[in-house]
């Protein structure tokens, strides 16, 4: 039989943790999530990514909220956020499912860890470590929470700020807004044949001075162009609105043939018109 071990908290951590738990009281939007994820919970968490999930009864995927301060690429946000088969999603679902809650895992060893089939996705996605906690099954399904890229090395104490912060956490994810999507979950309107193709290029990693090169178009009319793809997906950057595209499925291959027809088009007639 195993003992847990005790975690005695300093005093600058009692303080952090009754900041981070009231601040978590006001969490009722995207950005007020951000800020906080961002602040009170990284100086108890430091961490890159964080990863907030609601499963249904079944494991399926009700909302899906990705946190993290610094850029993303956009194969890897695909990676982390896909909303049918993305890692935050297998782990949390494997988790849940396997009565293993929290999970802790630090692929910078060499010892054999839980996860442990992930390490060789992990590395190539760019983390070493994970930590995942949530409320478990429930009759209205569970709340699943995974950061990624701990640092520094992640431990113990790591685990059990996780599990304090755990009801915070799971009440703000609860109380977010629902994303801006019309019933079935489209957007509010369709995608123009332009918007869709500057998301095409999004994807392919151009900024907007490429974009508008290719497009003959200025990189002002792009960042224009952006805005509205932004509040049309109901997102605020661009990686978030390709983890939309990607959850909408926006972006496979009907659409994109759609999309590629309309590139072609316009560029036939960018070089007529020359």
């Amino acid at each position: 039989m195993s003992v847990e071990p005790v975690v005695i908290l300093s005093r600058q951590e009692q303080e952090y943790l009754l900041c981070a738990i009231e601040s978590g009281l006001r969490v009722a939007s995207q950005r007020q999530l951000f800020l906080w994820a961002q602040g009170q919970v990284q100086a108890l968490l430091p961490h890159r990514v964080l990863v907030g999930l609601e499963l249904g009864p079944g494991g399926t995927p009700a909302r899906l909220e990705c946190v993290h301060g610094t850029v993303l690429a956009p194969a890897a946000q695909r990676a982390l956020t896909d909303g049918r088969d993305g890692l935050a999603l297998r782990i949390a679902r494997q988790c849940v499912q396997g009565g293993r809650l929290p999970v802790l895992a630090d692929f910078g060893m060499a010892a054999r860890q839980p996860l442990e089939g992930l390490r060789e996705e992990m590395k190539r996605i760019g983390f070493d470590s994970v930590l995942v906690h949530g409320t478990g099954p429930t009759s209205a399904g569970a709340s699943v929470f995974v950061l990624f890229g701990l640092a520094p090395r992640p431990n113990a104490r790591h685990a059990y700020f996780l599990e304090l912060l755990l009801p915070c956490l799971h009440l703000a994810l609860g109380r977010l807004p629902p994303r801006r999507a019309a019933a079935g979950g489209t957007p509010v309107r369709p995608l123009s044949a332009r918007e869709a193709e500057i998301v095409g290029w999004l994807r392919a990693g151009k900024s907007n001075d490429e974009m508008g090169r290719i497009l003959g178009i200025s990189a002002l009319t792009v960042k224009n162009h952006l805005q509205r793809i932004y509040r049309t997906l109901g997102v605020s950057n661009r990686a978030h609105a390709l983890a939309r595209c990607m959850e909408l499925r926006l972006l496979e291959e009907g659409s994109a043939a759609a999309a590629c027809q309309d590139c072609g088009a316009s560029a036939a007639a960018r070089r007529m018109a020359s």
